[in-house]
């Protein structure tokens, strides 16, 4: 018999807030943390914006421990500990044997990478730190959260780029529905807004152009002028948990997840295919049991990009048919940017806030509407006192991954 999954907790570090509580204001206040650059090198850059996360290590961890973590293990952690903290699991050393972590992340510790690089050809070096393998290496965020908690369960790193925490989060739900664990810290971190990564990207061609009257208005998902993504960094993590250990132990029950759905385009390593997006969102539509109607708000992967806004608006109305004019769709990445390996567990808690709070975030900056994007995309206001019981959360990643969770309001 399939088990029922609850979320008990729930941590984050965002351009738009580092704990829950920010991050739902200024989510339906329509703050963004789209901005200038910081660093020095944004001057050598194209393009000189994102959404960075305003985070002082130094407020979480000692200094011996930030010289051994790069800043996607101080994102992970950090959310981890928000998400652990609200869920308070209690588990003794036996439960801790059916507790694990998945995280997604796409790129790891970039930052090392490029410090290290730095190190050996600006600057000749012939040593570098004596852990600079073990923050570089990608599964350092979950090994670091499996160890702080004793979790000594499966404990796995997936990286499908845009897609890799929202797998993370789906996957984790299997193991419990499946009886494999009964609790997982399930989430993504990502951290790549340095020289390197933004050269990359800017090579691709798919970054925003800075608004030229507000930096901070620069990502226009749907919007007929839209011009691309904004990078952004950050973290987000939530304890999944058995639903009756949890009933019984009375936590508190952020939402269940009911449903999961993971295909791949096998088409194109940029280009998405509205077809295997449709067909994720069609799996955990089926897994849940539910019907298009039964959806209340889709949170859209929504990168601000030519061919995503228009295919996947295409995918959801391949799906939700004559519904799909009904439902709010909204992308969050107008406000925090697109935090690649971590963008899908961001986006899967503004979804559970959605039902927490009845309302719905907007998507900012939707001043053009596209004539091609045509559903209601809840354009530059948020919305509140809405019904808002069951929730779809998209992700669609380069590589052509696709992974679209549901959740709705707990059910006694």
């Amino acid at each position: 018999m399939k088990r029922r999954v609850a979320v008990t907790g729930l941590g984050i570090i965002s351009p738009c807030g580092n704990n829950i509580d920010d991050f739902s204001f200024n989510l339906m206040a329509g703050k963004s943390g789209v901005r200038r650059i910081s660093s020095a090198y944004s001057s050598l850059l194209s393009v000189k914006i994102a959404a960075e996360v305003d985070f002082n290590p130094f407020d979480y961890f000692t200094r011996r421990q930030v010289s051994t973590l790069d800043r996607v293990n101080q994102f992970a952690l950090a959310a981890a500990s928000q998400a652990w903290k609200d869920s308070e699991p209690s588990l003794d050393a036996k439960e801790k044997e059916r507790a694990g972590v998945y995280i997604g992340s796409s790129m790891g510790g970039g930052n090392t990478i490029e410090d290290l690089y730095d190190q050996l050809f600006k600057h000749n070096a012939d040593r570098v730190k004596p852990l600079t393998l073990l923050m570089v290496m990608n599964n350092a965020s979950a090994s670091h959260i499996s160890i702080e908690y004793g979790l000594s369960g499966p404990c796995l790193t997936l990286s499908t780029a845009c897609a890799s925490s929202t797998n993370a989060i789906g996957e984790a739900f299997r193991q419990i529905r499946d009886g494999y664990v009964d609790v997982m810290l399930a989430g993504g971190a990502e951290a790549f807004l340095n020289y390197g990564g933004f050269r990359c990207w800017e090579s691709l061609r798919v970054l925003a152009v800075e608004d030229p009257d507000d930096s901070s208005k620069s990502c226009k998902p749907f919007s007929k002028n839209r011009s691309g993504l904004v990078l952004g960094e950050g973290a987000a993590v939530v304890v999944l948990e058995e639903m009756e250990r949890a009933i019984h132990r009375g936590a508190l029950l952020h939402a269940e997840i009911v449903g999961y759905g993971s295909t791949s385009d096998a088409f194109h390593i940029t280009k998405p295919s509205f077809e295997g997006q449709a067909r994720a969102m069609s799996e955990a539509l089926k897994e849940a049991g539910l019907l298009p109607e039964d959806i209340d708000y889709i949170n859209a992967h929504g990168t601000a990009t030519q061919w995503n806004d228009l295919l996947e608006t295409q995918a959801i109305k391949k799906v939700f048919d004559d519904y799909a004019s009904n439902v709010p769709v909204s992308s969050t990445k107008s406000m925090h940017g697109h935090t690649i390996g971590a963008a899908g567990a961001i986006e899967f808690i503004v979804s559970l806030l959605a039902i927490k709070n009845q309302a719905v975030p907007a998507t900012i900056n939707l001043d053009q509407p596209d004539p091609e994007c045509d559903l209601d995309y809840v354009p530059n206001i948020g919305r509140k006192g809405v019904k808002v019981n069951t929730v779809m959360s998209n992700s669609f990643a380069f590589g052509g991954t696709n992974a679209v969770l549901i959740a709705r309001k707990i059910k006694e």
